[in-house]
């Protein structure tokens, strides 16, 4: 498939850019320097910001999908909600349907799935974060696409392992997994209708 991806530089985007290529797909990457993204066969980078309309529309135009797992760190303002609303708003524009996004679980009604220093963390330290996640999937849910929103645990470094749970079930707790094994759920919901416009876990 041809996807446009927007958080590629991100250590789940990488994973997904490097799993994505390798599984055969065409992958458009929105990223504010480019140079940090080698050249690959199949990999077109687009430079520029999320929250700049004409560069989102520039990153989607001619692709099948789109791929977000934008995400925020420190005291930066969080760019979740306002990347989302420009690629909401150039997939409508271009006629491309398929969105899948990463936000986090402990958003919406997943926040009983993780565990309560999380949950008193997310009150402290996360706060902006969280409601700009909150706000995203409120976005998406909202948009008329054919969305599926990916809710992981505590994202590692490890390898891909194959080995983790996912699924709407709430009995599915918020535990570490690698962001490859993430990615790997992700680029599977390109080509499966099981979660569409649902909200699964991986953990």
């Amino acid at each position: 498939m041809r996807i446009a991806l927007f958080g590629a530089t991100g250590g789940t985007g990488r994973q997904v850019l490097a799993q994505g290529l390798a599984n055969g797909h065409q992958i458009r990457a929105l990223a504010r320097s480019p140079d940090t993204l080698a050249p690959a066969p199949g990999l077109d980078v687009i430079a520029g910001d999320v929250l700049d309309q004409a560069a989102v529309d520039t990153c989607l135009s001619g692709t099948d999908a789109a791929i977000c797992v934008l995400g925020s760190h420190g005291s930066a303002q969080p760019v979740e909600a306002e990347g989302s609303k420009r690629i909401i708003a150039g997939m409508q524009r271009l006629g491309i349907q398929r969105l899948i996004a990463v936000t986090s679980l402990g958003v919406g009604d997943s926040r009983d799935q993780v565990p309560g220093f999380f949950r008193v963390l997310m009150q402290l330290t996360l706060k902006k974060i969280m409601a700009a996640k909150e706000e995203q999937e409120r976005l998406i849910r909202d948009s008329g696409l054919d969305w599926t929103i990916v809710r992981p645990g505590g994202l590692t470094d490890g390898p891909a392992t194959g080995r983790y749970r996912s699924g709407i079930d709430k009995s599915i707790q918020a535990t570490r997994v690698s962001r490859a094994d993430v990615a790997d759920f992700v680029l599977q919901q390109l080509l499966d209708a099981r979660y569409l416009r649902q909200t699964p876990a991986v953990s």
